[in-house]
């Protein structure tokens, strides 16, 4: 093994060497802490999702989904709030000034 390569060690045993990667999750594991599956070396993590019914997958894939649509919903919502709220303030300001002017 070259020398300039670092050593990778398991994600679950820090103090053992890792022998591959989970092609799915991507961190590096010892031997004990991966099994084939597939024809594939997984993590125990990715076998129990790989396992999971068509349905919980789904319910899954739309729960990571819906995070970032709520907070871009949120976002947008708190946006046209404060630009509504700014707009109000400002022609309430131009009305105040005009009867200023003519009050004189």
């Amino acid at each position: 093994m070259p020398e300039n390569v670092p050593q990778q060690h398991c994600w679950n045993h820090p103090e053992r060497g890792a022998v591959c990667r989970c092609p799915l999750c991507h961190r590096p594991f010892c031997r004990e802490c991966v099994s084939e599956h597939d024809s594939q070396l997984l993590c125990a993590t990715c076998i129990k999702s790989s396992a999971l019914p068509p349905e919980q997958k789904r319910t899954r894939r739309a729960a990571r989904l819906l995070v970032p649509a709520v907070a871009l919903a949120s976002t947008l919502l708190a946006w046209a709030f404060f630009f509504s709220l700014g707009q109000i303030i400002m022609e309430s300001a131009r009305l105040a000034d005009r009867s200023a002017w003519r009050d004189r």
